[in-house]
C-alpha cells in the first residue's frame, strides 16, 4: 500500500468547516498522481506515450469529519485490476494521524489513448506497479476493456 500524509487546508473547506467533497476527490487523486510519478509515471512521461489515467466512477463514503488544518494521510491500494490492465478499480482511505478512518473513496477507470480517445491496455512496466504489493483483502478480478 501506497500512502502520503497531507493537511486540510483552508480551500478545502465547506460551509460546515469541515472538508468538503470535492476536497477528498481531489486529495485522493493527487495521491494516485503522486505514486505513478515516484515510480517514473510524470506527467510529462504520460504525454510522451499520449496515455492517461481516466475515472469512470468515483464513489466517497464518509465516517469522521476532517477539519482545517488537520493532518491526514491518504493511502492508495488496489481493489481490482483486468489481466490485461484495461480498468482498474482503486481504493484510498483518507485517515486521521491516529490512524482512525475519516473516508474512503473508490474509484474505477482505465487507460486512455488520448490520440484514439479510447481505453487501451497500459505498458507492461506500469501494468507492473499494480500488481505490486498492492492489492486490497477483497481484490476482483475486472473484465478487460478490450473488445474480442
Amino acid at each position: 500500500m501506497y500512502s502520503k500524509t497531507l493537511i486540510a487546508g483552508w480551500g478545502d473547506m465547506d460551509f460546515n468547516a469541515h472538508m468538503g467533497a470535492a476536497a477528498y476527490l481531489t486529495k485522493c487523486f493527487d495521491v494516485r498522481m503522486m505514486f505513478l510519478a515516484e515510480n517514473g509515471y510524470s506527467i510529462g512521461e504520460f504525454a510522451r506515450l499520449r496515455l492517461g489515467p481516466v475515472g469512470m466512477k468515483d464513489e466517497l463514503e464518509y465516517f469522521r469529519e476532517v477539519g482545517l488544518l488537520q493532518e491526514i494521510v491518504v493511502t492508495l491500494s488496489v481493489a481490482g485490476l483486468s489481466a490485461d490492465g484495461s480498468r482498474w478499480r482503486l481504493c484510498h482511505e483518507v485517515l486521521r494521524s491516529d490512524g482512525k478512518p475519516c473516508a474512503r473513496v473508490t474509484s474505477s477507470g482505465g487507460w486512455m489513448d488520448l490520440a484514439a480517445r479510447k481505453l487501451v491496455t497500459p505498458p507492461d512496466a506500469l501494468l507492473a506497479l499494480f500488481k505490486k504489493d498492492m492489492a486490497t483483502d477483497d481484490f476482483v478480478e475486472l473484465p478487460s476493456s478490450r473488445k474480442a
